[in-house]
């Protein structure tokens, strides 16, 4: 498959005023203007989308990812957009006709948690780029910026988990990790033709074990969660003054980690914490009041049910596992029942991976949950479990109204399951983004494979 080609912008000279008139002018505005205005988007989006024809997906059992069910229905989309899902009634012309009998469509799959591109497939110490853990506090660091857009989990994750866009964190060492990006699950050939246009950019957070391991390791702070927490307070206290100089106008030194958590504050960028206990995950709710922002998605959070109506009332969403726990302390006691029980609760529940294998079989992972949430009386319809996997992750990374449903006029970011989607038994049998074919697995030459892969063992292998 061809790589995504990329807009080159050209440059354009400004034109410099030099009547007496018009100085005085300019330097009145100066005077008035912010001292300090940085670029926000320095490494802006280049996606552009394949190429792609009008078609019609016909009788169909449908999930349009908001919970609602479609029976014997025909999705049709154009131009990269949905327009509509219609039953009954006469086919439209100038559409390319694919029938769907016997088989499933949704919206496709979006992983809020992924590392892939930053610990890519090989998994060697020379591609190992999620953790800048030489210090606690590294918001200053960017995930896109070790993307390796050439790894071959990002077709894995397309062509066996219909995933056709997801957000690349840093790890989890540092109490601030970095920026998060959200992609396309395109190739291209850097991280910039990936990029979705138009999301916002996340703050990876992380409390709890990993950072006071690490850094406690090597007698630094945090070796506590108290020091966690005072770390996080006085960085925090540090992000509000930065904001403060910049607001009034004040000429500040360029502070790249400054500048992202200033982005916190103003409500520009994300936070996505990662954090496992209830009594954690309530602290730093309140943290976040004492410094007036929000979280947006606690991840892994395998003890939500605890606090479930804490974080509906928050309306913070859990991005949770269907049944990982006990690898260390603070996922001990984790149950089955987490991603149920919290939906139950009213608050924002969503399905994650984390994991370059998890990432193919998200849609098993919400049908495990699904399973434990009934077995203890909590029955949730099939179309509305979707909702974990597709709409809930897309508002919870600012691009909900872009993605995550087949509602009209959203991208056309589309999965023909061979059968039920919920069942272990099921796999993707075509993938559109943008309403472009991007993997179709009746035919072996519409395969995503990265330029790296070509001429070795196992090249675009989907088993």
């Amino acid at each position: 498959m061809q790589l995504t080609k990329f807009l080159i912008g050209t440059a354009v000279a400004l034109a410099t005023v030099t009547s007496p008139v018009a100085a005085k002018k300019k330097d009145k505005d100066e005077a008035s203007a912010p001292k300090s205005k940085f670029n926000k988007d320095p490494y802006p989006s280049t996606y552009q989308p394949y190429a792609s024809v009008p078609t019609a997906v016909t009788n169909v059992i449908v999930y349009d990812g908001e919970g609602a069910k479609f029976q014997n229905a025909t999705v049709y989309f154009r131009d990269g957009k949905v327009e509509g899902i219609e039953t009954g009634g006469a086919l439209k012309d100038g559409y390319t006709v694919i029938d769907g009998t016997g088989k499933w469509v949704t919206p496709g799959i979006i992983d809020i948690h992924s590392h892939l591109g930053d610990y890519p497939s090989p998994g060697v110490d020379a591609h190992s780029d999620g953790n800048e853990a030489t210090g606690a506090v590294r918001p200053e660091v960017w995930a896109e910026h070790s993307v390796w857009p050439q790894d071959p989990g990002f077709s894995r994750a397309l062509a066996n988990g219909g995933v056709t866009a997801l957000q690349i964190l840093p790890g989890s060492a540092n109490l601030f990790g970095g920026r998060s990006v959200t992609i396309k699950n395109v190739y291209a050939r850097n991280v910039q033709g990936m990029k979705f246009p138009g999301a916002p950019y996340g703050l990876k957070m992380a409390c709890g074990e990993n950072p006071k391991r690490v850094y406690g390791s090597k007698g630094q702070m945090p070796q506590t969660r108290m020091g966690n927490m005072a770390v996080n307070r006085q960085t925090w206290a540090r992000a509000a003054e930065y904001k403060r100089k910049l607001d009034k106008g004040d000429t500040v030194t360029r502070d790249l980690a400054m500048e992202t958590l200033a982005g916190v504050l103003s409500g520009e960028i994300l936070v996505h914490n990662h954090c496992y206990r209830a009594d954690e995950m309530s602290l730093v709710i309140d943290m976040a009041k004492e410094f007036g922002y929000k979280v947006s998605t606690f991840h892994h959070a395998v003890e939500s049910y605890k606090i479930a109506d804490l974080l509906a009332k928050e309306g913070i969403c859990s991005a949770m596992w269907a049944d990982w726990w006990g690898f260390k302390m603070e996922s001990y006691d984790a149950i089955n029942e987490n991603i149920p029980m919290v939906f139950k609760a009213n608050a924002c529940t969503i399905v994650h991976s984390d994991d370059a294998n998890g990432i193919q079989r998200l849609n098993q992972e919400a049908a495990k949950a699904a399973g434990d949430g009934r077995r203890m009386g909590i029955e949730v319809p099939d179309e509305v479990v979707w909702t974990w996997l597709s709409y809930n992750p897309a508002k919870a990374l600012g691009i909900g109204d872009k993605t995550g449903s087949l509602k009209p006029g959203k991208m056309a970011d589309i999965v023909l399951w061979n059968g039920n989607p919920l069942s272990v038994y099921t796999r993707p049998d075509k993938v559109w983004i943008d309403g472009a074919l991007m993997y179709d697995a009746a035919n072996p030459k519409m395969r995503p494979v990265a330029d790296f892969e070509l001429g070795q063992p196992g090249e675009g292998d989907v088993k």
